[in-house]
């Protein structure tokens, strides 16, 4: 397929991978409202089966099922109200049934989609390489963006991303597999550390899990000698958009923070212009 498509021109390549990354996007929107409910549900029946207890039949609900509709109203999401930018703007970022707003959530997660593999195209062309720089991408904004609305991590993402990076540094070779090994080990461990330190001496949990697993998956993308730019990056990241917030009262002192939209951007940071920061700041 990717060979039949690089015999387009440059241009067009471009214009096809904008146009998978705004198809794409489109359903990352669902991922990201609905992985989380998903987790809830089982979480649910996890804890009624170790109880001994049943919960009341419900109807399914996955990414498939039931089909999209309008929070407010239920009303159903026809195929023409759910073309990716186009059906915002027509509806002027209202449902057409209840009139009630649509969060710019969407658009712009199809926006970014679309952007990053336009971008990557750019550089790549429509190549294996364009296809998994993508798809990293894609996956990290997923991620940021479910942490900031519930701040989950959920394992359905960051562990096959973690295995993801195993195989395809195995694949190209991009760093070596025992580097990519050592990043996975030492990216989980450094903020384990951290949790654990903090915990003994505070009392308090100042991270959840899935960020140990959200660096270990970027370690073994970008092998252990990036693991302390992530970290540095995503620490200043996390401070300076913290004081933001509160200097804006839109974080209350004391309230929890997701650190996975740091993190998540940080990676992208290291995976597009680590060893050129690297070399600059080394001086090579």
């Amino acid at each position: 397929m990717l060979g039949l498509l690089t015999e387009l021109p440059f241009g067009g390549q471009v214009a096809i991978a904008a146009l998978l990354g705004l198809l794409l996007g489109s359903f990352l929107n669902v991922v990201i409202y609905r992985l989380p409910l998903m987790l809830e549900r089982r979480w649910a029946a996890e804890c009624a089966q170790w109880q001994g207890s049943e919960l009341p039949e419900q109807p399914p609900f996955n990414l498939l099922v039931p089909a999209s509709a309008c929070p407010h109203c239920q009303a159903p999401i026809r195929a023409w109200q759910n073309i990716p930018l186009l059906s915002f703007l027509w509806q002027h970022g209202r449902c057409s049934h209840c009139r009630a707003p649509i969060s710019w959530r969407y658009p712009l997660v199809e926006l970014a989609s679309g952007l990053l593999f336009a971008g990557f195209a750019w550089h790549y062309g429509l190549s294996p390489w364009w296809l998994v720089a993508s798809l990293f991408s894609v996956t990290l904004l997923t991620l940021a963006l479910i942490d900031a609305r519930t701040q989950l991590l959920p394992d359905d993402l960051t562990l096959p991303l973690l295995w993801a990076g195993l195989l395809f540094n195995l694949w190209s070779g991009r760093v070596p597999l025992a580097d990519a090994v050592m990043g996975a080990v030492l990216g989980y461990l450094a903020l384990w550390s951290v949790y654990w330190l903090f915990k003994l001496v505070t009392g308090k949990e100042g991270m959840g899990y899935g960020d140990f697993k959200l660096l270990a998956a970027l370690g073994a993308w970008l092998g252990w000698m990036l693991l302390p730019l992530v970290i540095l990056l995503s620490s200043v990241l996390g401070a300076v958009f913290g004081i933001l917030l509160l200097l804006l009262s839109k974080h209350e002192k004391g309230q929890t923070m997701p650190f996975g939209p740091y993190l998540a951007l940080a990676g992208w940071c290291a995976f597009v212009w680590g060893p050129a920061i690297m070399q600059w700041y080394l001086g090579v």
